[in-house]
């Protein structure tokens, strides 16, 4: 049965009094209809890489052998940069898509455990090449999603994970990011940790939300250079929204000090932003260069099988019947069809302790960081999120992404998801 004007509104209205009284994951709770999104969180993955062309090309700035150490550290500045537009370019895609496409952010279909997504990115472009996705929902209680993104083309490699935690406050909801992404050029044999800004969702009380990032968020090179990305709303920076300022130093000891700023690049990373030498905030009104613009800058959209090809696990062919039945807001059909499959989830979670079975991940393994720092390995065998996470003076526990070594938040577990190239070399029922 489609939902009237007069049921949305009342329903928004119980749906906005059960989370301000709600003390738990806010990812629980049985959304309004006309709120849910019909796609899974699991295809988030895929903003990582709606702009191929700039993930690789970071990786095409190389020197030549007979390079000067200026001119070879001209070029790491420039692959720096170059990673920070790609990464404010991801940021549309991200946390603006769902807004411009349904007029409000949407509450997304929670991934049970297990479930995938996969695709690539293709070009007519040969250097560019093709871009391949693996997306797996590592874990349901909290729900933890990995992915992998690979331009074998490039050399280029990005792995990491995401899981969300929020809470409500009078008019918005709170989201903290936990996870980071690890960026991999290897041909010209750089890495980058790159961490994930809160965020909070506002307009909950004109039943119209969308996403506004704050906080910081950091970009960690191995060769030293570091982008520091501050986040505000409307009325900090300037009176636009989405509004943001990025300051690369060439270490993280010079970022006490705004001042020892190489570059700042500042504006909104959904619309433009401009870049200049220095510490000075570029403006377009002072003739500064333009950084990016997001509008002009069309997303290049994955490319997935069709349904009938899916396997039972792929997040489209698992959650179809569910996100026919949002597009047609049907609510009976919605809980119906949510229902058999949560119910099958429960079942299967059943039969496996029953059997005195471990469930276990498809593509991802986790590493835990305490065991291995505590076995004394870590010189023998650098591992590449312990030597960003130094560099940058990042927390290498499970804290909020972001957090910085000796904060309130450092501290607890180190356990944290990485691909497993083996496991997907030896996978034969999933395909791209």
């Amino acid at each position: 049965m489609a939902t009237s004007a007069y049921a949305q509104s009342s329903s928004w209205t119980s749906f906005l009094k059960s989370i301000v009284s709600f003390n738990g994951d806010l990812s629980s709770l049985t959304a309004p209809v006309f709120i849910l999104s019909p796609t899974s969180l699991s295809e988030y993955s895929q903003y990582w890489s709606e702009h191929p062309e700039l993930l690789v090309a970071a990786n095409q700035l190389k020197p030549d052998e007979n390079a000067t150490k200026d001119e070879v550290d001209v070029l790491a500045l420039k692959r720096q940069i170059a990673v920070t537009k790609w990464f404010i370019a991801t940021l549309r895609s991200q946390y603006c898509s769902r807004n411009e496409s349904m007029g409000a952010e949407k509450k997304p279909l929670n991934p049970f455990l297990g479930e995938v997504f996969v695709g690539k990115w293709e070009t007519d472009d040969e250097k560019l090449g093709e871009t391949i996705l693996l997306s797996e929902q590592v874990s349901h209680h909290p729900p933890v999603t990995a992915y992998a993104i690979a331009n074998k083309t490039n050399n280029v490699y990005l792995q990491g994970y995401n899981e969300i935690r929020s809470t409500i406050s009078t008019t918005s909801i709170n989201v903290k990011q936990y996870g980071h992404a690890l960026l991999e050029y290897r041909d010209v044999g750089e890495s980058y940790l790159i961490t994930l800004p809160p965020l909070h969702i506002e307009g909950l009380l004109a039943a119209s939300p969308f996403v506004e990032l704050e906080g910081t968020s950091y970009i960690q090179s191995s060769n030293g250079y570091i982008t520091v990305i501050e986040y505000s709303g409307r009325g900090y920076f300037s009176g636009k929204k989405n509004t943001f300022k990025a300051r690369i130093y060439k270490d993280q000891i010079s970022t006490i000090n705004k001042q020892n700023a190489l570059i700042t690049i500042s504006g909104q990373w959904s619309d433009k932003s401009y870049i200049s030498k220095g510490s000075s905030t570029p403006h377009s009104k002072n003739g500064d260069e333009l950084f990016y613009d997001a509008l002009a800058s069309e997303p290049l959209h994955l490319s997935v099988k069709p349904i009938e090809e899916q396997h039972e696990l792929e997040s489209r062919k698992a959650w179809l019947k569910v996100s026919e039945a949002i597009k047609s807001s049907d609510y009976d059909l919605i809980h119906q069809e949510k229902s058999l499959i949560e119910n099958n989830q429960r079942e299967l979670r059943k039969k496996e302790k029953d059997a005195g079975i471990k469930w276990e991940t498809r593509w991802f393994d986790l590493k835990d960081y305490e065991d291995w720092i505590n076995e004394g390995d870590n010189e023998s065998n650098p591992d590449i999120f312990l030597s960003l996470a130094s560099l940058s003076n990042l927390s290498i526990h499970n804290a909020p992404s972001g957090s910085l070594k000796n904060s309130k938040y450092d501290e607890g577990e180190a356990k944290h998801w990485r691909f497993n190239l083996k496991k997907w070399e030896e996978e034969s029922e999933i395909k791209i």
